[in-house]
């Protein structure tokens, strides 16, 4: 079995270039032209944190479908099953409110947004 692109660039959420985040591979040794490389999942995993957070602090973004939306758009993605798929793993309908700084909350965002990315 081939391991996802996700996982192969300690990536799970497959967040694309542009801010500069902790943990990223040093230039030389990136090979993935469109997603960032980071040196230990837990990088990955805290990038995706600081970006669903910022979805609801900055644009006030706090249900599933909006957030789902921003992070899978539908020119690249099929966001309505993803959001459908993510709604169903976290346990709220995709139009209700949802509080990313409960953790409980966050955590099981996280999980459904990695397993949807990563099909595992």
């Amino acid at each position: 079995m081939t391991t996802s692109r996700g996982i192969r660039n300690n990536n799970p959420g497959n967040i694309r270039w542009g801010d500069e985040w902790q943990g990223l591979v040093s230039k030389p040794d990136r090979t993935d032209k469109l997603f960032c490389q980071f040196t230990t999942p837990e990088y990955g995993i805290r990038a995706m944190i600081i970006i669903l957070r910022n979805y609801q602090r900055k644009h006030g973004i706090n249900t599933i479908s909006g957030i789902i939306h921003r992070w899978a758009p539908t020119s690249e993605n099929d966001t309505q099953a993803y959001i459908d798929s993510v709604s169903q793993e976290v346990g709220v309908a995709p139009d209700q409110r949802i509080d990313i700084s409960d953790s409980r909350i966050l955590m099981k965002l996280l999980q459904a947004i990695i397993r949807h990315e990563n099909g595992s």
